[in-house]
């Protein structure tokens, strides 16, 4: 029963190590959505300023 008792620990504690994984996982992907829409917007400024000058 031990062993039992100890696997459904385990599991319990991997299932909570997953979704704390997959919510900094979701985090990250949404800064680096971020972080390319400014890259873009920047790259466009750079642009039209190399058109005006």
């Amino acid at each position: 029963m031990a062993t039992v008792h100890q696997l459904k620990e385990e599991n319990r504690s991997l299932r909570t190590r997953q979704d704390s994984l997959s919510a900094e996982r979701s985090a990250l992907l949404q800064k680096n959505e971020q972080v390319r829409a400014r890259v873009e917007a920047m790259i466009g400024r750079l642009k039209s300023m190399e058109h005006g000058a």
